[in-house]
């Protein structure tokens, strides 16, 4: 029920039901491209025997995803405030369909790494655009809520593409994994084509080719020499060259930027404190959110020896946390203002991940679960609201610049967490287990070091317990030292949440501009 402006409660109307189902269509689209980003990772094995694919294609699987979301996002907001929302939308998840199709019955690695990379740019425009619709069609009061909903669809299908895959990988071809997304799509088609309204900037932003160009060039070159950097090491030329070229490039786009002709990013935003501390913690939320799904999958797999199905089962409970928080937090967004609540969220993420340092080798699964639930706890106070803190100083003109600007920005922070904890995590391995390794040929201590699963491939094949516990200690070391940098960035978040206003702000012209939105949800009706 809705209070009345005289306090009585009155029935939702037609239009307040309409963008509650249109945000499930939305949520349904983010779903599918979360699967996307883990449920690859379960059919590695199959596509390497069945596709004849080497162990850099099957790299690149995944990283021409990455690649080509990191070059659209900022194009797809532009487009959206241009030519239409709605519009890019039903053209991005046709998109996103067609390329799950074509990579189902990929021939061959190199149509799977091309189809791939569509499937990027679909999912690039659906997250950007989805989150302007919500700047378009809630008013501010309504916004938390929203956000809390579409931040937890955007996290549900991590932990559900391991194992919605094992279990089609068990009864079906390769394929299913990318067929599930056809029906989905199909339903979040027909809500965004029945239930979205057009929207668009009354001032048509112009097409900034020589911004796109810098824009793509830099995050391509930044993203690429990130990924390097977490296999082959910071200090190696391929990480590098890419690195500083990237953000060469980047610094030449903003300066292009400062023309008014050029309109692919406002650089206006980072003046709205609100935009500049929202984009910030969100990144910083993402960063430390890898420290726990970057590394405990490895930890159930070598230590536990779950497969991909039960380690997918095993992280539930982040999502159960993060289900949670969302709900905590919103009844008291309006009496303690978004900065107290975000803070909560990292001090409850930064004990989870001190906690979770101290997992043993023996330790049960009850513990784990205990600490990554409250883990999941601190990501849903804090993350919906530092995005809605952003999203609240976008006006609807700029909903589709300013959302994809705030995506990219935290796509680029996961990335970078990825190779610097990827990096630690390498490293703490590495040296822990050197000791038990010397002993070994080099070839065999080579493959031993490489990674915890091969040190626990090796120790199978040797029929060592003793070196099978020495990896397993070493990756729980390796684990315990990444979790530390994460905490580290959690604590940050908690100083950082102080930049934010006490009382979280409702602006009177974007409530406006929702209820204009309501009455035009009316008119369809």
């Amino acid at each position: 029920m809705i209070e009345s402006a005289q306090g009585e409660a009155r029935p939702p109307s037609g239009a307040e039901r309409r963008k509650w189902w249109a945000l499930g269509g939305l949520a349904l689209s983010l779903l599918v491209v979360g699967l996307d980003l883990t449920v690859l990772n379960v059919a590695l094995p199959t596509l390497s025997t069945s596709l004849k694919a080497s162990t850099s294609q099957l790299q690149w699987f995944a990283n021409s995803y990455n690649l080509a979301m990191a070059i659209a996002l900022l194009p797809g907001g532009l487009l959206g405030d241009r030519f239409g929302r709605k519009r890019m939308l039903v053209i991005a998840l046709t998109a996103f369909g067609v390329a799950s199709g074509f990579c189902a019955f990929a021939s061959s690695a190199g149509e799977l790494i091309v189809w791939r990379a569509v499937l990027g740019v679909g999912a690039a425009m659906l997250i950007p655009l989805s989150m302007s619709v919500l700047t378009v069609i809630f008013t501010p009061e309504e916004r938390p809520r929203a956000m809390g909903i579409w931040a937890t669809a955007n996290m549900l299908g991590i932990p559900l593409g391991p194992i919605l895959g094992g279990w089609l990988l068990d009864h079906y071809w390769w394929g299913s994994v990318f067929l599930i997304n056809l029906p989905v799509v199909v339903i979040a088609l027909a809500a965004v084509v029945w239930l979205v309204p057009e929207s668009r900037a009354e001032r048509k932003p112009r097409i900034d080719l020589p911004g796109l160009a810098a824009s793509a060039v830099g995050l391509a070159a930044i993203t690429y020499g990130l990924i390097k950097a977490g296999d082959t090491g910071w200090a190696s030329a391929q990480a590098l060259v890419p690195l500083l070229g990237g953000l060469v490039v980047l610094a030449g786009f903003v300066q292009l930027q400062r023309s008014p002709r050029q309109t692919l990013i406002d650089l206006e935003l980072f003046r709205a404190r609100g935009f500049t501390w929202g984009t910030i913690l969100s990144t910083i939320v993402s960063f430390a959110l890898f420290g726990l799904m970057f590394t405990l999958p490895q930890f159930y797999q070598a230590v536990e020896g779950a497969d991909a199905l039960g380690t997918g089962l095993r992280l539930l409970p982040l999502i159960a946390g993060l289900m949670a928080g969302v709900r905590i937090g919103q009844p008291f967004l309006k009496k303690v203002g978004s900065g107290p609540l975000i803070g909560a969220g990292f001090i409850l993420l930064a004990v989870a991940l001190m906690i979770g340092t101290s997992t043993g080798v023996h330790d049960g699964y009850g513990f784990v679960a205990f600490w990554l639930t409250l883990g999941g706890v601190g990501v849903g106070l804090a993350m919906p609201i530092t995005m809605n803190a952003a999203l609240d100083e976008l006006s609807a003109e700029r909903a589709g610049v300013g959302s994809a600007l705030l995506m990219t920005i935290r796509q680029i922070g996961g990335t970078c967490a990825v190779a610097i904890l990827g990096t630690v995590l390498n490293s703490q391995y590495r040296s822990h287990l050197a000791p038990a390794a010397s002993h070994l040929p080099a070839p065999v201590a080579a493959a031993a070091t490489r990674s915890a699963g091969g040190g626990v491939a090796v120790a199978a094949q040797l029929h060592s317990p003793s070196l099978l516990e020495s990896v397993r200690s070493a990756l729980v070391h390796a684990t315990s030292m990444t979790m530390w940098v994460s905490a580290g960035f959690a604590v940050v978040g908690v100083l950082a949440a102080t930049q934010l206003p006490r009382k979280a702000r409702l602006p009177q012209q974007r409530a406006e501009a929702a209820e204009s939105t309501g009455d035009l949800l009316n008119a369809a009706d």
